[in-house]
């Protein structure tokens, strides 16, 4: 009999023992809910947090991107706007060049021109000097001859001759004569022809200089 109300009361301590450890259990199982709930709540909390954190830093990842991008199309519109006006001004400094180099030319190829013409003018003045040289000289050896000629005449045909003549042109012959000879012919000249003659010789000796 004890044997049997032992194995009862074992038997019941052990239903006891089942029941609070199914207890513990469905209060462990709880528990585990609770923190698990939140743990899930403070989980999706912070991720909240997290992605609300994540997007502000993306919102401001891609203003500064976008700032960025500005300054860079802005920093390359000005480098474009200054390559453009600097291949501007060397494209306005060639082409003064040009048109200098072009001037340049220009005066090279006059001034070749005025030298060729001065060479050409000097040449011909030379030959124009010549030729006046020869054609004095030409002349006075005519002159000479001619005097001579009028020299060796007879006074009064040489007179006659002298009458005829214009004053001036007579008077020339008659300074080139010899004294004698010419004297022999203002003889035989009419008194007005002598007379004009005489003053016309006057004169030229009056000019000529004394030293």
């Amino acid at each position: 009999m004890r044997k049997r109300v032992n194995s009862k009361k074992t038997a019941s301590k052990k239903k006891v023992k089942r029941k609070v450890r199914s207890g513990r259990g469905a209060l462990w199982l709880i528990a585990m809910i609770f923190v698990a709930s939140a743990a899930i709540r403070l989980a999706s909390g912070t991720g909240a947090a997290i992605a609300r954190e994540m997007s502000e830093l993306s919102h401001e990842d891609e203003a500064q991107m976008q700032e960025q991008n500005a300054a860079t199309c802005q920093a390359d519109e000005e480098s474009a706007a200054l390559i453009e006006a600097l291949l501007k001004r060397e494209r306005e400094v060639e082409e003064k060049e040009l048109l200098i180099a072009q001037k340049m030319k220009s005066i090279e190829l006059a001034r070749a021109e005025v030298l060729e013409n001065l060479a050409a003018l000097e040449d011909a003045e030379t030959r124009l000097e010549a030729t006046m040289t020869r054609s004095q000289t030409a002349a006075e050896d005519d002159l000479v001859k001619l005097t001579a000629v009028y020299e060796s005449m007879k006074p009064k045909e040489a007179a006659a001759l002298f009458e005829a003549m214009s004053p001036d042109f007579a008077a020339g012959f008659l300074g080139r004569m010899r004294s004698d000879a010419a004297g022999a012919i203002m003889a035989g000249l009419t008194p007005e022809t002598a007379y004009t003659i005489s003053v016309i010789l006057a004169g030229r000796n009056a000019k000529a200089p004394s030293e």
